[in-house]
């Protein structure tokens, strides 16, 4: 069962960084990506979301501003960015898939 979840959290870690970078330059609020995530993973709670948000901020992929009203705002780093576009090695903790073109 840990391994399902591990599997489950970088996995969501990875698809949160794509959507962001769908989103740039504006970023996306968490109600718009609680709805990505929920596509693919049905059952994610806003506390879970939010955990892997934070997880992506502390490396630095994205930044977070965690507004009044409770709502977060993400947006991509330039680290992020290379990160998606395999211009840059990706951290432990994400799920992203191995580069088969070139």
């Amino acid at each position: 069962m840990t391994e399902l979840l591990r599997a489950r959290r970088e996995g969501m870690r990875w698809n949160l960084l794509n959507a962001l970078n769908r989103a740039r330059p504006l970023g996306a609020l968490d109600q718009l990506l609680i709805d990505v995530i929920r596509s693919i993973y049905p059952n994610v709670t806003p506390n879970e979301l939010h955990s892997e948000l934070d997880y992506l901020a502390q490396l630095e992929l994205i930044k977070l501003e965690k507004k009044p009203d409770g709502h977060w705002h993400a947006v991509l780093t330039a680290t992020g960015v290379n990160v998606v576009e395999y211009t840059e090695g990706c951290p432990a903790g994400i799920a992203r898939p191995q580069k088969y073109w070139e």
